[in-house]
């Protein structure tokens, strides 16, 4: 019988559905259903204070204490691994999994599905994921990206209300539901059948194929521009705090990134976006297609 390991952290329950529906679809096979315990609590919802404070070490890829799992066995024929992107970055207790030595060496030589539960940037923290999968020797063979479908802008208000309230309703009655949607996270079943056939044939090389032919990994474009750019101006911003954390500053240049984020989203980015869909896109759509491409595959950049 096969052997199937699923692995992931959730706060709200969002991602533990995504995964849950997944590997409901194996079939003759044993699942391992594990989940990430930080050693420090994340409570849901989020205040303020603390979702902001936690973005320097996520963007800089620190890794956190976590609970030992007590793993079924020592090697699995697959494994599915679930997370969600903090300020561009993967989760600080999926980076401090994927960093994990006892978890590296489960992953050595195994095939391994990320399933991705987000607002709807999420291409950097597959960039890392994947780095961290392919140093622990695992071989990536499929990736579903589910993210909330709304506008950029309604997304923000939207997941603000759910992180900050704890509520998964529509704010005032009248903004769509914060979130991957229902019936995105019941859609996951068909990349799990996707995925059992692929286990029992043992043919993986076509997996991410069959996954973005049913619309499992969308990329959009303005999407694709703002996280070309964002990311390095927050690891320019995790540094800086980190750097002024040593002189007491900490709280001080925390919340300078938080208003600098509201403004930049609200004020800077639709004027940008404007520009570049006006002014560059019509004349970047071979890159633009090229870069789309790549995002989609689970092939990892060469330096």
């Amino acid at each position: 019988m096969k052997k199937v390991l699923t692995i992931h952290f959730s706060q709200s329950g969002q991602l533990t559905e995504i995964v849950d529906n997944f590997a409901a679809q194996f079939q003759d096979a044993e699942i391992d259903k594990q989940v990430v315990v930080p050693m420090e609590s994340f409570p849901f919802p989020w205040t303020t204070p603390v979702f902001f404070d936690k973005m320097p070490e996520t963007v800089l890829e620190k890794t956190i204490g976590l609970e030992e799992n007590t793993y079924r066995h020592d090697r699995y024929d697959l494994i599915i691994f679930g997370y969600q992107p903090w300020f561009l970055s993967p989760s600080l207790p999926a980076t401090a999994l994927l960093k994990n030595e006892k978890f590296r060496t489960i992953l050595k030589d195994t095939p391994v599905i990320t399933l991705i539960g987000s607002r709807n940037m999420w291409l950097n923290s597959q960039e890392s994921v994947k780095k961290l999968i392919t140093e622990a020797g695992g071989k990536l063979v499929g990736n579903v990206a589910l993210s909330d479908r709304s506008n950029n802008l309604v997304g923000v208000i939207t997941i603000l209300h759910w992180m900050l309230k704890g509520e998964k309703t529509k704010k005032w009655g009248i903004f769509p539901k914060p979130g991957v949607s229902d019936e995105d996270i019941e859609g996951v079943k068909k990349y799990g059948v996707l995925a059992n056939d692929a286990l029992h044939t043992n043919e993986f090389g076509h997996l991410q194929q069959k996954i973005i032919a049913k619309d499992g990994v969308r990329v959009d474009t303005n999407i694709l521009f703002i996280e070309g750019r964002a990311k390095r101006l927050f690891l320019i911003w995790a540094n800086l705090i980190v750097k002024k954390a040593e002189k007491g500053n900490r709280n001080f240049w925390v919340n300078a990134f938080k208003y600098y984020l509201i403004f930049a989203l609200f004020i800077v980015s639709p004027i940008l976006l404007l520009i570049y869909n006006i002014l560059i896109l019509p004349f970047t759509q071979k890159s633009v297609r090229k870069q789309k491409d790549y995002f989609q595959q689970i092939r990892l950049k060469k330096d």
